[in-house]
């Protein structure tokens, strides 16, 4: 059994995602972020972190891909054209779409008030809006980012899409890219995943 350490309201909850997709046994230890709990298992105290037997893997998509590799779901294999086209969506999903969510909430609330910057947020959100115009041109008429197989970077980006709605507050306006983020969070196990982190708020 799996044992998912973190706030399933931190980035904790794409390898709930994750782990509720792929029907295996794990549980949570709710370890908040930069707590004591959380610093036992990583020096940072950054969440997710994932127990695996006697070892641990910290950062949410190296923890996605090692799952999706170890039960050979929902990724293309290692060493396949098809695996580059799919890492290239993930590295997108954290470079462009993340990076400035991240950024934001830095500026937001996370650094101390005399080093955050309002420059800075609008620039987040005009990187943010950029970025979401380039996924819809990569997207076309697919279904998921790979086509109609969905892999790793949907839920990355998925997630990316309740934190840029619900936590910074950005509109994603009408087209393919919401669509796509619409459908991706349709999907049972996201609901699941959803209904389990509400219960932790």
């Amino acid at each position: 059994m799996y044992k998912l350490i973190g706030l399933p309201r931190t980035r904790a909850i794409r390898v709930l995602w994750m782990l509720e997709e792929l029907g295996v046994e794990y549980e949570i230890e709710p370890a908040a972020p930069r707590s004591d709990e959380a610093k036992k298992y990583n020096p940072s105290g950054k969440v997710p972190i994932l127990q695996t037997g006697d070892d641990l893997i910290i950062d949410s998509v190296a923890i996605c891909q090692f799952l999706a590799d170890k039960h050979g779901k929902l990724t293309y294999p290692a060493g396949t054209i098809e695996r580059a086209h799919q890492d290239s969506f993930t590295q997108f999903a954290m470079d462009d779409i993340e990076s400035p969510l991240w950024f934001n909430a830095k500026n937001t609330f996370i650094l101390p008030e005399d080093l955050r910057s309002e420059t800075a947020q609008k620039a987040c959100k005009y990187d943010f809006e950029r970025a979401v115009g380039v996924l819809s041109e990569r997207l076309g008429t697919n279904t998921y980012v790979m086509g109609e197989e969905f892999t790793v970077p949907d839920i990355l980006l998925g997630h990316c899409a309740n934190w840029a709605q619900h936590g910074a507050g950005w509109e994603i306006p009408a087209g393919a890219a919401l669509e796509y983020f619409d459908r991706v969070r349709a999907r049972p196990a996201m609901q699941r995943a959803i209904k389990i982190r509400d219960s932790y708020a």
